[in-house]
C-alpha cells in the first residue's frame, strides 16, 4: 500500500474513532468518570481528532512531495496519537495512574512528527 493511502486510511480511522469516543464520552460517561477524568478523556478525544486531520493532510502531501520526511511524520504522528491518546483514555476510564507516565512518550512522538513535517517543508524547493 502506498504511504499516501496509508495516512488517509489511518487518519479516517482515527477521526471515526475520535467521533465515536467523543459521543460516548458526552452521552454515557459524564456520571461514571472520576472527578477530573472527564477532562482527561476530552483531551484525548480532541488531540486524536486534530491528528486525524493532520494525517489526512499528510496523505495528500505524501504523493505530491514524495518526501521521506512526510512519511516519517506520518509514522510518528500515528504512533504518537496511539500512545498519547490511548494512555489518556486508559487513565480516564480505568484510573490506572501508570498510564499517565506513558503519555509523554506519545507526546514526544507527536512533537517529532511535527518537526519532521516542518523539516520537509523547509527543505522542499519552491515550486515555480
Amino acid at each position: 500500500m502506498n504511504p499516501s493511502r496509508t495516512w488517509i486510511i489511518i487518519g479516517a480511522l482515527y477521526g471515526l474513532l475520535s467521533l465515536f469516543a467523543g459521543t460516548v464520552g458526552a452521552h454515557y460517561l459524564p456520571d461514571s468518570l472520576a472527578p477530573g477524568a472527564h477532562r482527561t478523556y476530552d483531551t484525548a478525544v480532541r488531540i486524536q481528532m486534530f491528528h486525524a486531520i493532520v494525517l489526512l493532510v499528510l496523505g495528500l502531501l505524501s504523493d505530491r512531495w514524495k518526501s521521506r520526511t512526510v512519511d516519517l511524520a506520518g509514522i510518528l504522528i500515528t504512533a504518537g496519537t496511539l500512545i498519547f491518546c490511548g494512555s489518556l483514555y486508559i487513565l480516564a476510564l480505568a484510573g490506572l495512574g501508570v498510564f499517565g507516565a506513558i503519555a509523554p512518550v506519545g507526546g514526544m512522538a507527536l512533537i517529532l512528527g511535527w518537526l519532521s513535517l516542518l523539516a520537509g517543508a523547509v527543505r522542499r524547493p519552491p515550486e515555480g
